[in-house]
């Protein structure tokens, strides 16, 4: 029997050979997770106990290992460039998260600086104050914060991103459960009133895949990121439509590669293949493995 190191040798091995072969220089995920400790054990945690917003699937974290070893993983991978996404439950939260996430960002310049935000008195203090420090990428997450996008509280905090071109990778979308603010409509009034805003979906959207993708076409700073859509896994339960890959692949050049570690339940290997097994070409697996990424963020 392997050893658990051979094995993830044996999955970093394929990882490269994977973009190695699309003739790229390495891989750019723009949908990791690196939060404090504690905070990231009660997220396993509530994965582990089949919380409500899971949709009460059975969640196993693949890569449950301590923060040195999982940034070894994604670098072993050959990941250039990855995120700290981190996101409050609750008004008190995101200015502490923004400081931890500087810091990591610090002791890991190979992470985009990540910051978060809720809607709260002073929101947008601290998102200016994120800016300043260099923050490149923001998170935000509906469902979990079980919040309006489109609250009065946050209207000047997305003009202020939309003005700094930083853009906000946001769980929008209502699965693996809804949110009574997931779905379009909320997002739709905040691009409405920022049609500027750089705004990466997370999940494709899932389940609302094709709303989502109007918007995309609608806007043309509404990006989508790949996290978990397409894989054997969500495919089970909230599938992508095969009638909309043609819109897919024209919109090529605004879908980013996220996947979710280290919280997923399959190897990371596994979003990559499941990319490839769309059919849309090495052209499209290049921009969408790396040069969409790269363009956005300047690497």
């Amino acid at each position: 029997m392997s050893s658990p190191h051979a094995v993830v040798s044996e999955e970093a091995g394929e990882v490269r050979r994977f973009w190695s072969g699309l003739g790229l220089p390495g891989l750019i995920d723009v949908h990791t997770h690196f939060m404090p400790e504690r905070v990231l054990h009660k997220v396993w945690d509530y994965f582990d106990a089949n919380g409500p917003l899971t949709g009460g699937l059975e969640w196993p974290i693949t890569y449950r290992k301590e923060e040195a070893e999982r940034i070894a993983l994604l670098r072993g991978f050959g990941v250039r460039a990855f995120t700290s996404m981190l996101y409050p439950h609750k008004p008190g939260m995101a200015r502490w998260l923004n400081d931890w996430a500087a810091d990591f960002a610090r002791r890991a310049p190979d992470c985009l600086h990540t910051a978060t935000l809720y809607p709260e008195p002073g929101v947008e203090t601290y998102v200016r104050r994120a800016l300043e420090a260099g923050a490149r990428v923001f998170k935000a997450h509906v469902q979990v914060g079980a919040y309006d996008p489109a609250d009065e509280r946050l209207r000047q905090t997305w003009g202020l991103l939309a003005e700094a071109g930083v853009p906000v990778v946001m769980h929008c979308g209502s699965g693996p459960a809804p949110g009574k603010h997931t779905g379009t409509e909320p997002i739709a009034r905040v691009l409405a009133r920022h049609p500027k805003l750089r705004l990466i979906v997370a999940h494709m959207g899932m389940p609302e895949y094709e709303e989502f993708l109007d918007l995309a076409e609608r806007y043309d700073q509404v990006r989508l990121d790949t996290t978990m859509a397409f894989t054997d896994f969500s495919e089970d339960f909230m599938p992508f439509p095969r009638r909309a890959l043609p819109r897919l692949a024209d919109l090529g050049e605004r879908i980013l590669l996220g996947t979710d570690f280290p919280n997923i339940p399959y190897p990371y290997l596994h979003q990559l293949q499941v990319l490839e097994r769309l059919g849309l070409g090495p052209a499209w697996l290049r921009a969408v493995c790396h040069d969409n990424a790269a363009d956005l963020f300047s690497l």
